[in-house]
């Protein structure tokens, strides 16, 4: 498998690169757990400046209301609750919210600690269920009074799944360097395995496409989404209230 780096001031260029590469350097390979083949490289995606603008791709699946959903499961854990239901094997805010506030306590202890670790995988449960959690750790650093974060994936879905995990992963490390005084220092996705499944080749060879013709394929988060992205706020509270409701 093709180890492979690239390297962006900001999240969609780091990414627009990282989907490019797939695309031209992936290997392809069975995949039988799921009845297909996929492309696949190891990918380290490193983002210099994480809120640097623009911050939004127009590159993935979903708009505004998905992108806020996902960053408020990730770190609010507005569906834990279908894991409590046994719904759901886990949430990655299940998985991760008690161990928040020992990030912030260990570096507060210790601002060079190199302990300041999530882990994410059970490996109890995660050898034992037919989903196991896709992200495996979180390490958190800080240098130079800079927060940095550096995640590690076994498995990551490039065009479905990599940009809503990182662009939710940044508002994370955001959120801590934010109750940390810290400013907010580069964010490095590694992920063992990135990947497209056969159904999307296409959609991955398009995205290649647009990206090589210039068109501008990104949003200003701060200008364009942001206000998106709060007003879509109430209609996922509705929805989260009527699922909890159903039984």
């Amino acid at each position: 498998m093709k180890e492979i780096a690239v390297y962006g001031e900001t999240l969609p260029e780091a990414y627009h690169m990282a989907l490019i590469a797939l695309y031209e350097q992936g290997e392809e390979s069975p995949c039988p757990d799921y009845g297909t083949t996929q492309r696949e490289v190891s990918m380290t995606m490193v983002v210099q400046q994480p809120l640097a603008e623009p911050m939004i791709s127009r590159l993935f699946i979903g708009g505004p209301r998905e992108l806020e959903q996902y960053r408020q499961e990730m770190l609010d854990g507005i569906l834990d609750f279908e894991v409590e239901r046994g719904n759901w094997e886990y949430t990655y805010h299940s998985r991760m919210a008690e161990q928040f506030d020992f990030i912030l306590n260990e570096l507060r202890r210790n601002p060079s600690s190199r302990r300041a670790v999530i882990d994410v995988r059970d490996w109890r449960k995660d050898t034992e269920k037919e989903s196991p959690a896709c992200l495996q750790h979180i390490q958190y650093f800080i240098r130079d009074g800079a927060l940095h974060c550096k995640v590690l994936f076994r498995s990551n879905d490039a065009p479905e799944a990599a940009y809503m995990n990182a662009f939710a992963l940044i508002m994370l490390q955001k959120r801590f360097a934010d109750d940390l005084g810290v400013k907010m220092g580069s964010y490095t996705h590694r992920a063992n395995s990135f990947h497209v499944y056969a159904k999307n080749y296409e959609m991955l060879a398009g995205y290649a496409a647009r990206i090589r013709s210039g068109e501008d394929v990104t949003f200003d988060y701060e200008e364009d989404w942001s206000e998106l992205m709060e007003e879509a706020r109430d209609e996922i509270a509705r929805s989260v209230a009527e699922l909890k409701e159903e039984r």
